[in-house]
């Protein structure tokens, strides 16, 4: 089997990709991998949307495919914050209307095969391409503390791995981190009727809701806030282009990165959390499996006993951990920090390898993390591979 472009993932990132490429006459593109995966698996059941409106489009070559389209079509009464399973509902219906030929089968290797790339599929198939696109999302970059590195599941698990968080109930539950998946899990966890205590390293929780407490001051608000949604008042509108933001020091890149994507809940979260213990400046420096159940102590020197330890505690991107990158095409990648080094429309050191979503960031811009910045990345890959090959879009 051959083509132009192979694109591994079907997330927002990939079916984009693909349904823009798919603009350009005479390239030849496929893209493998279960649609919305790690959305469908990888999210606690129940939860909604952080992203604003504006910001959760999947972009499409004719801005078509909208949540607004979605939300005529189908009649589901779609609303903000947007609800988990309605958000992947959107996403399918995406892909059955742009990308309808998507390959299920996974990659299990990629490599390098003489200025070409060969890959191989789940049943021994062989895909020869000319270039390959990662949009393989974050699910490999789940992060956990060294304290519970021995933990077995049974007694810890990251938010990543158990969708349904019902059978917490009756349960003491100790969630770890500041993020919307840590806050978020932690509601819905005593909303079951769990015992839940949340435990933050930091001095406080950030809370957003700047840009909806400012939405009264009308064109000022969108003066300081991009729709795409990411990044505090005046940074949004910088992180929201990145052509612009490559150019500044690295220094400079690498803070306003972090800052755009420190931990943060939604203000809609906080009563939902009012009963719920959050102690701060906490951490766990020892995790002991005790009878059926986990002794902590924390950085204090106080304990804890749980029935379960929910780990909010986010991902770090490292590419390594793609399971699909052969040894070979990993020694040719120039990382950083677990993050390959990109140039030119994604491309990394390896000449035909592009890498979008999460560990395009480092390169890009905090604006990869999200939804929202599958625009500028298929517009760029669009108008990078039209010239690449001489064909029009």
């Amino acid at each position: 089997m051959l083509c132009d472009v192979a694109i591994v993932g079907a997330g927002p990132y990939g079916l984009a990709a693909a349904s823009h490429l798919r603009q350009i006459k005479g390239l030849s593109v496929s893209i493998f991998g279960e649609p919305m995966q790690f959305w469908r698996t990888a999210m606690p059941a129940g939860m909604l949307l952080r992203s604003a409106w504006s910001a959760s489009h999947i972009a499409d070559p004719h801005a078509t495919l909208t949540l607004d389209a979605y939300k005529v079509s189908s009649g589901n009464h779609l609303a903000a914050p947007i609800r988990l399973e309605r958000f992947v509902g959107y996403g399918l219906w995406y892909q059955r209307a742009a990308v309808p030929d998507v390959d299920t089968r996974q990659v299990r290797a990629i490599e390098p095969r003489a200025a070409k790339f060969q890959l191989l599929l789940e049943d021994g198939t062989n895909v020869t391409a000319s270039r390959v696109i990662v949009a393989g999302g974050i699910s490999a970059f789940a992060s956990r503390p060294a304290a519970f590195d021995h933990v077995p599941p049974a007694l810890a698990t990251h938010t990543s791995e158990g969708p349904d968080l019902s059978r917490f109930a009756n349960k003491r539950v100790v969630v770890i981190g500041a993020g919307q998946s840590a806050l978020e899990s932690a509601a819905l966890l005593y909303e079951v009727g769990a015992e839940v205590e949340v435990l933050v390293r930091r001095p406080r929780v950030h809370w957003l809701g700047l840009k909806e407490r400012l939405r009264p001051l009308g064109a000022a608000s969108s003066l300081l806030f991009s729709s795409t949604d990411v990044g505090p008042a005046g940074v949004s509108r910088l992180v929201a282009a990145p052509d612009v933001l490559r150019k500044f020091p690295r220094t400079i890149q690498t803070g306003l990165r972090i800052l755009s994507i420190r931990p943060a809940g939604a203000r809609w979260l906080r009563e939902r959390l009012q009963a719920v213990p959050i102690s701060t400046r906490s951490t766990v420096t020892s995790a002991l499996p005790r009878n059926g159940s986990l002794k902590l102590t924390l950085s204090d020197n106080t304990t804890r006993v749980a029935d379960h330890v929910l780990l909010g505690t986010g991902y770090r991107v490292n590419v390594a951990r793609y399971n699909f990158l052969s040894p070979s095409l990993l020694l040719k990648l120039q990382l950083f920090d677990g993050f390959p080094r990109l140039g030119a429309a994604f491309e990394s050191s390896v000449p035909g390898l592009h890498f979008l979503g999460a560990p395009a960031a480092w390169s890009y811009g905090p604006l990869m993390y999200f939804v929202s910045g599958t625009k500028y990345a298929a517009n760029t890959l669009v108008h990078h591979l039209s010239l690449a090959s001489g064909a029009a879009a």
